[in-house]
């Protein structure tokens, strides 16, 4: 298999995007179940808390 030296996004995309369509993607199902909001989605803080994390996170 041959690599081309520098990445065309034009010889890629446009399959992969026709392969999104055909396999309804980009829809969603309704969900049912009561929405709920994560205030730090993963990943987490992994480092030493500080004023900052309480002042952008209240």
């Amino acid at each position: 298999m041959e690599l081309a030296s520098k990445y065309n996004p034009a010889d890629v995309e446009g399959k992969w995007y026709q392969y999104w369509l055909d396999h309804h993607l980009f829809s969603s199902k309704p969900d049912g179940r009561e929405p709920y909001t994560i205030v730090i989605p993963p990943p987490n803080v992994t480092g030493v808390l500080h004023m900052g994390h309480m002042l952008n996170n209240t």
